[in-house]
């Protein structure tokens, strides 16, 4: 899930690969919602194994109302952290409470 901010936007998606379809969100190189409302901001992600799951997945969630999304992602990312950094690894982030590591965490993100 992309925010634009803490409390912000909110875009939730899925992909084959969290961290290329991010660096395109990121770089406005997907033109549509994200873009139009600066939605860049990595909050959440889940890993699936299976497409159809993930897909079912994210319409689940896309059906949830704002309130849901929010606790989602405040329970594991209360800090509202960029987790594309932490899933890159080009910089050493502190273990933030609340914050998931790229295991606990997982992927359902933009369309690609």
């Amino acid at each position: 899930m992309l925010a634009s901010r803490r409390n912000g936007t909110l875009y939730t998606g899925v992909t084959n690969d969290v961290l290329r379809r991010t660096w395109q969100h990121k770089n406005n190189l997907v033109s549509g919602f994200t873009k139009k409302y600066g939605v860049h901001i990595l909050v959440w992600f889940e890993a699936h194994t299976d497409i159809h799951e993930a897909i079912a997945r994210e319409k689940q969630i896309k059906k949830w109302n704002r309130a849901w999304k929010i606790r989602l992602i405040e329970k594991h990312n209360s800090g509202w952290n960029d987790l594309y950094a932490r899933l890159l690894g080009e910089i050493a982030l502190p273990d933030v409470p609340g914050s998931p590591s790229p295991r606990e965490a997982g992927a359902s993100l933009g369309r690609g």
